[in-house]
């Protein structure tokens, strides 16, 4: 018995053409799902469809908006007419701001907050009716962060939205159970991407290090166990509502 065979799945995967979405969007092809991968245009996920076919996988590239519902339901009828449905539904969009807090203004609150989480509420709504509906189970998996459960310094609006992620996960974990669509969350540490770079001074990163027991960034590579097994029935086919930590022990730091 293969745990992790996904052949026969199609995937879809909200913010596919981004660093961390991009590396886990190829695991999941690469233990046989097809994969839906958006961007805000086409030609943005464009590259990863390149490897992805390169090591013998299937993938197609869709530009969507992911705050816009017509555009979900959009992608979700052409995911529809190409493999029959999704089985799989991937959120990792993600936008990030070091604003201090007394200079916030709400169109960066309104921007962070529906981009890291209206867009899993609406994703959840689309894709996750249609798998209840579909009757033949599903997988969601959540991108969340380490600033999701105790708040990072400097990042307000972002901590508050991953924050927002996690129960999310939980609140729909419950309320799809009965239809066999499982919800879960992984909660990356610190993964250094185009969307953090900004924010990671030698300060910052010093303190990050004295914070992780295993005193290193982790590489994109190393979440692509646990998108994979979130994804797998046979493999998780009783986790749901989990929140799956892969941070270096960054959760389990105290003194």
């Amino acid at each position: 018995m293969n745990l992790f065979d996904l052949k026969g799945k199609t995937a879809v995967v909200i913010g596919g053409s981004s660093t961390l979405g991009g590396v886990m969007s190829e695991a999941l092809a690469a233990y046989g799902a097809k994969v839906a991968l958006t961007g805000r245009k086409a030609d943005n996920a464009e590259p990863i469809r390149e490897r992805i076919a390169a090591a013998g996988g299937q993938a197609r590239c869709y530009g969507v908006e992911a705050t816009s519902r017509s555009d979900l339901e959009k992608l979700l009828a052409e995911v529809e007419a190409w493999t029959g449905g999704a089985d799989i539904l991937l959120n990792c969009p993600g936008v990030n701001s070091a604003t201090p807090f007394f200079d916030i203004t709400e169109e960066e609150w309104d921007r962070i907050i529906d981009v890291n989480a209206k867009s899993v509420m609406i994703a959840c709504q689309v894709f996750g009716k249609h798998m209840v509906e579909r009757g033949q189970g599903g997988s969601i998996i959540n991108l969340s962060s380490a600033s999701s459960v105790t708040p990072l310094s400097r990042v307000f609006s972002y901590s508050a939205s991953k924050a927002a992620v996690n129960n999310m996960t939980q609140f729909l974990a419950r309320e799809f159970a009965p239809a066999g669509v499982r919800v879960n969350a992984i909660v990356p540490g610190f993964f250094p991407a185009v969307q953090n770079r900004a924010i990671l001074s030698e300060e910052r990163i010093a303190s990050i290090m004295g914070h992780t027991p295993m005193k290193r960034f982790g590489e994109p590579a190393e979440l692509q166990g646990a998108v994979v097994y979130l994804a797998s029935e046979r493999a998780s086919g009783f986790v749901t509502g989990s929140l799956l930590r892969v941070d270096g022990g960054f959760g389990a730091m105290t003194i």
